[in-house]
């Protein structure tokens, strides 16, 4: 394995799990240097120790931070300590935004609660602005490296409408659209950033939504591979992005699914 990588950090927001613990793999398997943000319970330590183990197995450097990513007085916190651990030894490379922290509540039942404002509120905050958060601060930090990758998850709920998931809906829109401008105002800096669209894929995240087992039966049947995406093909993509051969790559969703979309 080619470690290209050497001296360079990612921060993987939400990368104790599903897509974001796949990238990091991916990455330390590279070269790069892992800093992990996740919120667990104690009940998953074991669990996620293990996998921290397999990354740090790959000779990179590993910091995690079990904080909320939401929260303004932690995330200047944990930048602050990332920033004083990495002095003299690189710069963030790559920023991974695989936060999942919202809402899957219906807009009419007769059975349980309904979606309310401040629900959206919450889903758009949590699951998009935080990437321009953690943008921005990491920006101002001067932490960021001189050709950095900036990589946001969607879904294609950002266009389709699902049961539950109205306000995961609008915050993959908001993400996309956040996305876009920072791939505008921050390139001069030596930023781009970019969106990926994962086909279904069986993440704790998407075995929260009520009605994930019909998904996952659909996106089989529809998707030419017959298969559902796994974590590893999108962190794969990830990978890439982060190579200076994608550096004129700028702006844009990729779809990541197997041709999952196109059917």
């Amino acid at each position: 394995m080619v470690k290209e990588f050497t001296g360079d950090w990612a921060l993987i927001l939400g990368g104790s799990s599903g897509l974001g613990l796949a990238s990091a793999k991916k990455l330390a398997q590279h070269g790069m240097n892992i800093c992990v943000i996740h919120r667990d319970r104690k009940s998953s330590v074991e669990r996620i120790e293990k996998d921290f183990q397999e990354i740090t197995a790959y000779g990179v450097e590993l910091l995690s931070y079990n904080i909320d990513a939401t929260r303004s007085d932690k995330r200047k916190e944990a930048i602050e300590k990332l920033a004083a651990q990495i002095s003299g030894k690189g710069t963030i490379k790559c920023l991974v935004h695989s936060l999942s922290k919202g809402n899957l509540k219906a807009m009419v039942s007769d059975e349980a609660p309904v979606l309310q404002n401040d629900d959206f509120h919450l889903t758009i905050d949590a699951m998009a602005i935080s990437l321009y958060d953690w943008t921005r601060t990491l920006f101002d930090a001067k932490l960021f490296s001189d050709n950095a990758s900036i990589i946001a998850f969607t879904s294609e709920g950002n266009t389709k409408a699902w049961k539950h998931y109205a306000a995961v809906s609008a915050a993959k829109a908001a993400l996309e659209a956040i996305t876009r401008n920072i791939a505008l105002e921050f390139a001069p800096y030596g930023i781009r950033a970019n969106c990926i669209q994962a086909g279904v894929t069986d993440t704790p995240s998407l075995r929260m939504i009520p009605g994930n087992e019909q998904l996952r039966a659909f996106a089989v049947k529809r998707n030419p591979n017959k298969r559902l995406t796994v974590p590893e093909d999108v962190a794969g993509v990830v990978y890439l992005l982060c190579k200076e051969e994608a550096a004129w790559i700028n702006g844009t969703v990729i779809p990541v699914d197997g041709g999952e979309h196109i059917s």
